[in-house]
């Protein structure tokens, strides 16, 4: 190889931390912009994504919207994706399209989305479109029929087939994910060109549980992520994102507890979920990285003091935000699992440093020549033999990454130690005397814009080439390399390929750790159920199957409810501590067998201010799923009493299922709870909170009931202790 000369000192400062963004991000140009999904566009431009919402109040309808920003702090609205004369054909009059997935490959861009509703059958039968489009703002020409058609779900009625997401895994393959509650969601392989889906569906999760699906791939593991709960039951909506992880674009899918996404006691690793800010139901979401190597979580979320987007009961307001992922333990976190930001937050690293226009590169490099490209992506840099930065790179850990249309073989050099080179059918990196490669496919195109990146970050020396950035993978190679110190060099590059939407970065400093969560101290109060209740206990219509025996409470389940008008369950209170802080815990024994229809039998722990004001944290049956529910309840329009009802879920359930809820106050003088899980009462899962109103005193107790059909006689929940702490 070749050395070129030297370049000057290094003149690259990290990623500008004044840099800010707030969410949510599209307050400049929408109320509302839901199920979003993000790429980087070749002219250097991030195109957003959105469902087919109004976008304000009162406003119209759209066919998608189409938004962009240079810098993730100013938007540009683009318009919608299609007009009424360029929609599928074959979508019915009046249909909606949701949840658009974009993706590059095959040098055009390709749109994924939702049809609710078609011309083949009667009534709604969603099934998923796709269309394609030469630039990133169409003009897009959707396909003369669906990529995954209606699916009929035995009864007369159909499943849901909606919100797509495609993956290109490191087997040369196309696959789609779909589907949603209504029959759980499935993977199909695609055709090639993405277009057709071909073989046979396999079902990834079980029904009635996620939707909004999103994979990426990392560290030889696809991470499948789905959105849980409801989506849209405005200031009740509990909406979060779980995950799982498979060797295989198919699965099985399985938690950081090694439970099966298909499981009937499912659970799911936490991504993000809400914190007891303004922000609830975050979720159906989208990830970026940006040119620093820091992953970020693109979203929707309802702020519930004005979750609504028109007035009475219209569109739920769901605008966009943007927050940092962090790998922790193998898992994707968002701020290491503090949730939602509501304040200013550094913003996704964009362009480059060393001096480099990152979107006409060849004026920062020695050696390239200047193309003038394409109208789509604008000037690029050709290189042929060698070339290098003007300026030298930091030592340390450092990204390069770009566009790159590969002539023959291509290496690019870090700090004169670090080679990655894509030739010959392969990816391979070399560092101190360590090699590492992988094979790209078959049939990878060379003669297409595909996304390379490598990348130095600590010890860990990677090379990955890709359709967009966006979680995909044609080949990854990935070496250790123990003692490694990058030096201070410029970055060379050796072979030819032509360059576009170059960055050289620092790598962003990982976070490794988790956010603190609440931990039990001293014992404060409560009751072992040793003697009859106390006068510290209470009842609001007593259940006088309720009775404490042999060290327990048992509680045979009511057939009643607490949701809406049905507010005829018994619930049995127990005075709280006194201080803005504490911790109550239960251990509940309640046996919901599996794989059949108990709606909705369940018992737990619940925050009453009244019939109409609560939070129930719940093992519950739903369908056939059995799942942990921490349920709100709170009048949604104050002009009529309405009421609506929304859930997160927290963890998996269990036929012993350990519960807490720590509460605490905000700024505001609010009452926040937060409900964690456990299945040996050791290990906690800790997820969602809940804000109740300021001003009063809620009650805290036990619930046994459900409305249910199933069994008789009714099961018997089986209450160990409820007990209060310190929170520490």
């Amino acid at each position: 190889m070749a050395a070129l000369a030297a370049g000057t000192t290094a003149a690259t400062a990290a990623p500008d931390p004044a840099v800010k963004t707030t969410n949510p991000i599209t307050s400049s140009f929408a109320d509302t912009f839901a199920d979003p999904s993000i790429i980087q566009g070749r002219d250097g431009y991030w195109y957003a994504y959105a469902t087919s919402d109004p976008l304000v109040a009162n406003g119209p309808f759209g066919l998608m919207h189409m938004a962009r920003t240079k810098d993730f702090g100013s938007w540009e609205y683009l318009g919608t994706v299609f007009t009424d004369a360029t929609k599928p054909a074959w979508a019915a009059p009046g249909s909606f399209f949701w949840a658009p997935d974009i993706r590059y490959f095959g040098g055009r861009y390709v749109m994924y989305f939702t049809v609710t509703d078609t011309t083949a059958n009667a009534g709604g039968d969603p099934a998923i479109g796709v269309a394609t489009a030469p630039t990133p703002t169409g003009p897009w020409t959707a396909t003369d029929g669906p990529v995954v058609a209606p699916r009929s779900d035995g009864n007369g009625g159909f499943l849901g087939t909606i919100d797509p997401a495609l993956l290109t895994a490191a087997d040369g393959k196309r696959y789609l994910y779909y589907g949603g509650f209504n029959g759980g969601i499935s993977v199909t392989e695609l055709s090639p060109d993405g277009l057709h889906s071909v073989g046979t569906p396999t079902q990834v999760t079980i029904g009635d549980r996620y939707e909004g699906s999103y994979v990426v791939y990392r560290d030889g593991w696809y991470y499948f992520m789905g959105s849980s709960m409801n989506c849209c039951a405005g200031p009740s909506t509990g909406y979060s994102v779980f995950a799982g992880r498979s060797r295989s674009p198919r699965g099985p899918f399985l938690d950081k507890d090694g439970v099966a996404l298909t499981d009937s006691h499912v659970g799911g690793t936490t991504v993000i979920t809400q914190n007891g800010n303004k922000w609830i139901g975050p979720g159906h979401h989208a990830f970026i990285t940006d040119a620093a190597g820091q992953d970020h979580i693109v979203y929707h979320a309802i702020d519930r003091g004005t979750p609504w987007l028109t007035n009475p009961l219209g569109v739920n307001r769901r605008p966009m935000l943007i927050d940092r992922i962090d790998w922790i333990d193998g898992w994707p976190r968002t701020r290491a699992g503090l949730g939602p930001s509501e304040g200013p937050v550094p913003a996704p690293t964009t362009g480059s440093g060393l001096g480099i226009d990152s979107t006409d590169p060849a004026g920062g490099l020695v050696g390239a020549g200047r193309q003038p490209g394409d109208a789509l992506g604008g000037p690029t840099a050709s290189i042929s033999g060698a070339a290098q930065t003007r300026q030298s790179a930091p030592g340390g850990s450092l990204r390069v990454e770009a566009d790159v249309l590969l002539g023959g073989s291509f290496s690019t050099v870090l700090g004169n130690e670090v080679v990655a080179t894509v030739s010959g059918g392969k990816v391979t990196v070399v560092a101190g005397h360590r090699t590492a490669s992988a094979a790209l496919p078959a049939d990878f195109d060379r003669s297409q814009w595909n996304k390379l990146s490598v990348q130095v970050s600590g010890t860990t020396v990677s090379a990955r080439v890709n359709d967009a950035g966006l979680g995909d993978v044609y080949a990854e190679a990935q070496l250790a390399v123990p003692g490694l110190k990058l030096r201070a060099a410029p970055v060379r590059w050796l072979g030819s390929a032509e360059v576009d939407n170059l960055t050289v970065r620092p790598v962003a400093e990982p976070v490794r750790r988790m956010a603190d969560v609440p931990r039990t101290g001293e014992l404060l109060a409560g009751d072992d159920f040793s003697s009859d209740l106390g006068d510290e206990w209470s009842w609001v219509r007593q259940d006088a199957n309720a009775v404490v025996a042999d060290g327990k409470l048992s509680w045979p389940l009511e057939n009643a409810d607490m949701v809406g008008s049905g507010n005829n369950a018994g619930l049995l209170f127990h005075q709280t501590p006194a201080g803005n802080s504490w911790i109550a815990e239960t251990k509940l024994h309640l046996d919901l067998g599996a794989d059949d229809v108990r709606n909705y039998q369940q018992a737990g722990m619940i925050v009453y201010l009244n019939d109409d004001d609560f939070a129930r944290l719940g093992s519950v049956s739903i369908w056939k799923t059995r799942q942990t529910e921490y349920g709100r309840e709170l009048v949604a329009r104050p002009s009529d009493g309405a009421t609506t009802y929304g859930a997160a879920a927290i963890g998996r359930s269990a036929s012993t299922l350990w519960m807490r809820i720590a509460y605490s106050k905000n700024a505001a003088g609010e009452n926040v709870y937060r409900a964690g899980t456990s299945v040996d009462g050791k290990n906690w899962t800790w997820g969602a909170s809940w804000v109740l109103p300021a001003g009063q005193t809620p009650k805290l107790g036990l619930y046994a009931h459900g409305e249910f059909t199933g069994a008789n006689p009714a099961p018997v929940a089986t209450f160990d202790y409820l007990r209060f702490y310190e929170s520490k």
